[in-house]
């Protein structure tokens, strides 16, 4: 797939292990101009040392913190007048705080609760909002969301039910962005060792069942979903909109 003279923000990029990464480096193999956002400077030193593993020039680096809106706008705003225009974004955000992600749901905190609905469902949302203003015709919006969204999962917690919610959303933003001409789906990862995962407890298992489980008998890696989103993100994915592909060596399909 080309996709040579297109260009793509990737939001979420923490480390070599983000899922975010794999995204990156599919698009980059497939000619792609690349922005990336990021929380603050930490994480800008940590994208430097990635880069260079990359083969295109990829300088735009914006600051964005998704829980505060002015923030949203202005890093839009920027990415707008450095680009003159987006063809798409990866959306690969979320948090929760680790102690939720322990035991039973029914101990959720509230403050936990409210802050893992807003930086990992209702981003989305706010992101969809000022990115739409900087996009191309025909642009995408993908997100990243997973299983325990729409299954119970032991120690998924509050971030299963931030899925369920996020999974809707993409339902609510393709039916509102739609009419524009944009797309807006979401790819549902296998479980991958990534420095969100390390805070789900018992995350060891969940690899062996998988392992077990999945009719592929193996986990999926960070640039097999990435392919995955670069796909959503294509042309090629120009009549697919508000829906959820899995990439989980099809783990969701046995009982």
């Amino acid at each position: 797939m080309n996709l040579e003279g297109k260009t793509y923000v990737i939001m979420g990029v923490a480390n070599k292990r983000s899922i975010a990464w794999g995204a990156a480096r599919a698009l980059d193999s497939m000619g792609a101009n690349l922005v990336f956002t990021i929380l603050n400077e930490r994480f800008r030193r940590e994208l430097d040392k990635l880069l260079g593993d990359l083969q295109g020039d990829h300088e735009i680096i914006v600051e964005c913190d998704v829980s505060k809106d002015e923030e949203v706008e202005r890093a839009f705003e920027e990415i707008k007048e450095k680009t003159g225009g987006i063809d798409g974004v990866l959306h690969a955000i979320a948090y929760a705080n680790k102690d939720e992600l322990q035991g039973g749901y029914s101990e959720t905190s509230r403050e936990g609760f409210a802050l893992a609905l807003d930086i990992s469902a209702y981003s989305l949302a706010i992101v969809a909002k000022h990115a739409k203003k900087a996009f191309n015709p025909g642009a995408s919006l993908v997100t990243m969301t997973y299983l325990g969204g729409e299954r119970a999962m032991p120690n998924y917690n509050v971030m299963g039910v931030a899925k369920a919610a996020l999974d809707s959303s993409v339902r609510y933003l393709a039916l509102d962005l739609g009419a524009d001409g944009y797309r807006v789906n979401a790819v549902s990862a296998g479980p991958i060792r990534t420095l969100s995962s390390s805070a789900v407890g018992e995350f060891k298992s969940i690899l062996k069942e998988i392992e077990e489980r999945a009719p592929l008998k193996r986990n999926v890696d960070q640039l097999e979903v990435g392919n995955t989103v670069a796909f959503l993100l294509s042309d090629l994915a120009s009549g697919i909109t508000g829906e959820i592909i899995h990439c989980d060596s099809g783990a969701n399909i046995t009982a």
